[in-house]
């Protein structure tokens, strides 16, 4: 009878304490799944932005029965939109001339040569890095004074089109950063307060990718800057 006092006092011990460490983890888990109610919103963050660099390819073309007039066109032609660029105000720096790239028709395999009538044509690009946006959308306008005096162009058409960029995202990236999480925390509360809850901490937050594109095809020096911020709130009773 004395040996069964120990034990049974043993077992109560350990009865008691696997209750009470079930208590603790149970009261655990209820905390844990309390902090598990999350809600997860979006925030936007858009602006309308001015592009800041222009790359304008100027690209034109000559034909010629003769191989020695057509480099002299190509050359009077180059020095005629030289000229033209820098009274429009851009600088020498700003300006690239490429070398002509130069077709002998009857060079070509499948030519027809019978039916051409100037046998060698070249093509050659000015490229305009610079910027002056306004100065380029003023100059395009007057290229045709140019085109007046015989020098034929390509247009877009021939993949010359114009391209404006904007390079300054990182100088207003925190405050559209900013903006976003506070249009997210605001949806958050609204969310919060419609099922009756607090809002707490951020869980976690994903700042999402910056999109750069133009505002619209007529405009394309005009740019939308957008940016979706994705944040997690704990949610409290």
């Amino acid at each position: 009878m004395n040996q069964l006092k120990p034990a049974l006092i043993l077992g109560v011990f350990i009865c008691l304490g696997m209750i009470i460490a079930g208590w603790i983890l149970g009261s655990s888990a209820l905390k844990i799944k309390q902090y598990e109610r999350i809600v997860s919103v979006k925030g936007l963050s858009e602006r309308e932005v001015k592009a800041d660099v222009a790359v304008w390819p100027i690209r034109f073309s000559s034909a010629s029965q003769d191989l020695t007039q057509l480099y002299d066109s190509m050359e009077i032609n180059t020095q005629q939109i030289q000229a033209f660029l820098k009274n429009e105000g851009f600088t020498a720096e700003e300006i690239t001339t490429a070398s002509p790239s130069t077709t002998d028709k009857y060079a070509q395999q499948y030519g027809g040569n019978e039916n051409v009538a100037l046998r060698y044509t070249a093509h050659q690009t000015i490229t305009v890095y610079t910027h002056k946006i306004d100065a380029v959308r003023a100059a395009q306008s007057r290229l045709v004074a140019l085109g007046k005096k015989g020098i034929a162009f390509g247009g877009d058409d021939s993949g010359q089109r114009t391209e404006y960029l904007f390079t300054k995202l990182n100088d207003i990236k925190p405050a559209m950063i900013e903006q976003a999480t506070e249009n997210a925390r605001s949806v958050a509360e609204k969310f919060a307060a419609d099922s009756k809850s607090g809002l707490g901490k951020i869980k976690s937050a994903n700042q999402g990718l910056f999109s750069i594109e133009d505002r619209d095809s007529n405009t394309p020096y005009l740019k939308k800057v957008r940016v979706v911020s994705t944040v997690d709130y704990y949610l409290a009773d």
